[in-house]
């Protein structure tokens, strides 16, 4: 028998064909009703992803809606950091990640002991960070924030409170001038984010003059300072539906512009270009998920996702911080 090898996935020892006939979508389905399963997506994932996940969301909503499921097992398609937010949150539930390797450059970009050392050169300043951290960095910090509530977080401090933001630098440097603040930076970034083009994005501009230029404050500042909105995955959909305009340049991960066609098949959403040839604005870890690898973790409940306890109870702190300071 031929075994097709885009469609392997290892679990445990063994590697695992997928039966090409399979109605993998039934199959799904029928798996989350056995186990009790929910299924949840962030909005870079591939379209026929999200559209078979129980729910859909940014950052702040996936963790909001891990905090409160019922499920049994948490099946997480998006990457690492995402899936161990639900583990920490949910400490007796099984956490599933179709695919070990979705990871995320951002998160990669600031190591715990590394981080640990510049922390404690700044005795005085409490961390905010960015939920695109890993656990250790989690347990490192005071509170964590997202896109969406950032910038709530920040100035729910007062304005002498020294603060260390990490360990994105461009989201760190849009909060500090949208507050006013002079929060100390870590040197981290999304590969994703920081590859898009200025010069690209004002020469398909000329080509669409009526076209608003929309972004995620993870691009860098002279993107930011064309840019005719900036938000969060969740704001720049909910834009796209109320604004007048009928034609976007979407300057995020192209994922979200399944959600946006969707709610708005009337507008054009054009995907801004990267600096290269190459379609680096899709985000390659989470393109690792596919329909293949979430029927394998259903079906073998694995990749599974542990916290060490001792890390777990320390990041579940300032998780459940910005959840309060969410509501």
């Amino acid at each position: 028998m031929l075994i097709d090898l885009e469609n392997v996935q290892k679990v445990g020892f063994v590697d695992v064909p997928v039966d090409p006939t399979l109605d993998l979508e039934a199959e799904i389905k029928r798996l989350k009703k056995e186990k009790n399963a929910v299924l949840l997506a962030h909005y870079y994932q591939e379209s026929e992803i999200q559209d078979i996940a129980d729910y859909i969301g940014d950052s702040l909503g996936l963790a909001q809606e891990a905090q409160k499921t019922q499920a049994d097992i948490i099946l997480f398609a998006g990457v690492h950091f995402m899936a161990e937010t639900a583990k920490i949150l949910n400490p007796n539930k099984k956490v599933l990640i179709p695919d070990l390797k979705a990871g995320c450059s951002l998160a990669d970009s600031c190591p715990p002991q590394a981080f640990a050392q510049f922390k404690a050169k700044h005795p005085d300043h409490i961390v905010i960070s960015y939920i695109n951290c890993t656990a250790e960095i989690k347990a490192l910090t005071d509170v964590i924030c997202t896109s969406s509530n950032a910038v709530k977080i920040v100035e729910s401090f007062p304005k002498d409170q020294p603060i260390i933001f990490a360990p994105d630098k461009n989201l760190g440097a849009y909060i500090n001038k949208k507050t006013g603040r002079n929060m100390l930076l870590w040197n981290g970034a999304c590969m994703v984010h920081e590859i898009f083009s200025l010069e690209k994005i004002t020469k398909l501009k000329v080509h669409h003059p009526n076209a608003k230029i929309i972004a995620h404050p993870e691009c860098e500042a002279p993107i930011l300072d064309i840019a005719d909105f900036i938000g969060s995955t969740t704001a720049l959909l909910n834009y796209t539906v109320t604004d007048d305009a009928t034609e976007y340049i979407v300057v995020t991960e192209t994922g979200i512009l399944h959600q946006m066609q969707k709610k708005s098949p009337h507008k054009t959403f054009i995907p801004a270009p990267p600096n290269n040839n190459c379609a680096c604005n899709d985000c390659p870890h989470m393109k690792l998920n596919t329909l293949e690898k979430i029927y394998l973790a259903l079906t073998h409940e694995q990749p599974e996702i542990d916290v060490p306890e001792p890390i777990r109870s320390q990041a579940l702190k300032p998780l459940l911080r910005m959840l309060e300071l969410s509501k």
